[in-house]
């Protein structure tokens, strides 16, 4: 099968089109042929090497975590899919990626990609999905009528958080540049802060919940905006106890536990309506498609997901 992989670790030119054999699938997995998958930080921070402590995997890897697409074959333990069913999901992380022609997927970790959304919107979703529900509601327990800060509102978690938090009923303020201040307010966002023009610990105080999806000077700055008993999750770096004390808040990191019962759910929401599939730039899968997503990924400015399509 065709698949783009990193036999080194360094910038996106590492990034190479070969053919490798096609997975072997397990008794509780599925064999699924990707038609759309997407790009997201870990891929490029662990092509840059930045995650080979934590994710130390032999060469050559296939990069990716998010998979949409067609099942072709199903274990003899699986039960609640067959051939033919249009899944996504966020396989375990292992170097055998999804920027790939086939991925093998376990079970548990399926959802059924409701009738009216294409591959492309729901491969955008799992990874930056999971990770917006597991912050806000399994860590922060965001409940009805609280107030939450979500940095980086117009990107793939930020834009998911919104809605996720708008269909729990909280008041939701989030940061952006001007250009995407209308969009976040269509997502739901009660408060836009622009921060190229003003400091959002300025103007918010009094937050039940903020996440954190930048780290550095801003997750800092976010403790001043929490009420004494707030909650702030970050999904880039571990907060500092010390800091967390000295504010009277509870912080912690997370990092995303895959998971189909809740993909289910989100799947159930994306079927209404609630929540849409923001999708900023589509590549086609190639190497130059690739290596391009990579660009656009690393800038920092991206508006929602960006997805790569199979022909």
């Amino acid at each position: 099968m065709k698949a783009v992989v990193i036999e080194q670790y360094g910038g996106k030119e590492n990034l190479k089109e070969m053919e490798v054999p096609a997975p072997k699938i397990q008794d509780d997995q599925v064999l699924i042929e990707i038609k759309a998958t997407s790009i997201n930080p870990i891929d490029w921070k662990l092509r840059e090497g930045y995650l080979k402590n934590i994710l130390p995997f032999d060469f050559p890897i296939i990069l990716g975590w998010d998979a949409a697409g067609i099942i072709l074959e199903t274990g003899k333990n699986v039960k609640e899919f067959k051939k033919g069913d249009r899944v996504f999901a966020r396989p375990e992380t292992t170097r055998f990626g999804t920027y790939a022609e086939l991925t093998a997927a376990d079970e548990n970790l399926l959802a059924k990609i409701p009738d009216n959304i294409s591959f492309e919107e729901a491969a955008s979703i799992p990874l930056a999905g999971l990770t917006a529900w597991q912050a806000l509601f399994d860590t922060a327990h965001l409940q009805q009528g609280e107030k939450v800060l979500i940095h980086a509102g117009s990107g793939g978690v930020g834009s998911l958080a919104i809605q996720f938090a708008k269909h729990a009923g909280a008041y939701i303020a989030t940061t952006a540049s001007e250009k995407n201040i209308d969009f976040l307010k269509d997502l739901g966002a009660d408060e836009v802060i622009n921060y190229r023009t003003t400091a959002f610990e300025d103007v918010l105080s009094d937050y039940d919940v903020v996440v954190d999806t930048m780290g550095g000077e801003i997750q800092f700055k976010s403790f001043q905006v929490l009420k004494k008993g707030g909650r702030l999750v970050s999904i880039v770096e571990e907060p500092n106890s010390d800091y967390a004390k000295k504010h009277s808040v509870k912080a912690e990191s997370i990092w995303l536990k895959p998971n189909g019962h809740q993909l289910s759910q989100i799947a159930r929401l994306l079927e209404t309506g609630e929540v849409k599939a923001i999708i900023g730039e589509t590549f086609p899968f190639s190497e130059k498609g690739v290596k391009d997503a990579h660009a656009l990924s690393e800038s920092h400015h991206a508006k929602g997901k960006i997805v790569i399509r199979f022909e």
